[in-house]
């Protein structure tokens, strides 16, 4: 495994700051990767800007940046109007065409997975959304594990809310599952 840069960005309320942590832990502590963390918040507390990044890496670090993800969750139409433009060619951009409505342009792969409205109709609960989109960016890429993403989100979420999670990680790893059958075979002449 080369070296991995992913952004997950939205507005406050929407789990963005602990989805990183799950994929940072997922990838680093249970799938023994090289990983770096960075959190970044707006100026507002609910509903502000923000957004988590982490890179994942067989080799050490040298710069803990994201530059050019290979890898974008926007959960809002600001995150995606912001950040589409700096995601590698052939990278990926999911979107949650609940809140992005306007689709980016350009050499990457975009995948419309709504999240929210699985997690509603999934869990009852908007604030698992989080836990849907990682299951399907589990889903989507091979640099981090069924396995070690779930065991990262049951040991940080809090006692009781275990089964519920399980609910949102499995029907977003599905989503995505199906979403990336499809764009595959999309691309068969």
């Amino acid at each position: 495994m080369p070296y991995y840069e992913v952004r997950l960005s939205g507005s406050g309320g929407q789990g963005m700051m602990l989805a990183g942590t799950f994929l940072a832990e997922a990838a680093g502590v249970y799938d023994g990767h090289h990983i770096v963390l960075a959190k970044s918040y707006g100026p507002e507390a609910r509903g502000g800007a923000c957004r988590s990044e982490v890179i994942i890496s067989s080799t050490p670090i040298v710069y803990p940046e994201v530059q050019s993800p290979d890898l974008v969750l926007a959960m809002t139409q600001e995150a995606s109007d912001k950040y589409h433009k700096d995601i590698k060619p052939g990278g990926i951009m999911i979107i949650d065409p609940e809140f992005v409505k306007r689709k980016p342009s350009g050499p990457i792969i975009i995948y419309e997975i709504p999240v929210t409205r699985i997690a509603r109709e999934t869990t009852g609960y908007e604030i698992t959304a989080n836990v849907v989109a990682l299951g399907s960016i589990t889903a989507l890429v091979d640099w981090v594990s069924r396995g070690a993403m779930m065991k990262a989100i049951l040991d940080r979420t809090p006692e009781g809310t275990e089964e519920l999670n399980e609910k949102a990680f499995a029907a977003g790893f599905e989503v995505g599952k199906a979403a990336h059958g499809k764009k595959l075979a999309e691309k068969v002449p």
